[in-house]
């Protein structure tokens, strides 16, 4: 639940889903969101096998120390971007099967070292990593299928500003969480 909860709120006015949204705006919504499962798949696949190696050959103090400065740059970063997205042009006339090799190659692309990415290495690097991949798996495909059906109405009503500033806000606060951790394991020692 927790890797849920982290990853539905980062994710949450990230590129992906906006890319997501815009496709979806565009053309056939199924392709669009097998195409971008598919490829969150493969990603918390690779984060979370790197988090468990991590686990293996960094101290505990070590990995909360990292964990909180990830936290508090992706935090900043939301709260400081004004990045908008371009429009993906792809032809009218594209096959459900091209379709969904694009929003896969897009959100593949899109998310190498992503703050969610990396949000699930730390997490597998400090939990059991299956149920870090399921919970940030199912947090991913359910902003994606929200962004696919509602993207356009969230879009029109709430400023993409407010949410990166939310989400950055959020971050900050688990950086802090998890420097504490740090702080407090390396007290111990």
């Amino acid at each position: 639940m927790t890797s849920y909860a982290l990853v539905f709120i980062a994710e949450i006015g990230d590129k992906s889903q906006l890319m997501c949204m815009l496709l979806a705006a565009r053309y056939r919504a199924l392709p669009v969101a097998l195409g971008a499962i598919s490829s969150f798949v493969l990603l918390n696949s690779v984060a979370v096998t790197l988090g468990a190696v991590f686990k293996e050959l960094l101290e505990p103090q070590w990995i909360s120390v990292i964990v909180a400065i990830l936290f508090l740059i992706f935090g900043l970063q939301a709260i400081f971007t004004t990045e908008e997205e371009d429009e993906t042009k792809l032809s009218k006339g594209i096959s459900a099967k091209r379709l969904f090799i694009t929003t896969f190659m897009l959100i593949t692309v899109a998310e190498l070292g992503d703050k969610t990415q990396l949000a699930v290495v730390a997490l597998g690097s400090v939990d059991i990593p299956l149920s870090i991949f399921i919970g940030a798996t199912l947090a991913l495909a359910t902003t994606t299928i929200l962004g696919v059906w509602a993207g356009h109405r969230l879009l029109k009503n709430v400023p993409m500003r407010l949410v990166h500033k939310v989400s950055g806000v959020f971050f900050i606060c688990l950086g802090l969480v998890a420097a504490m951790n740090a702080f407090n394991t390396s007290s111990m020692n």
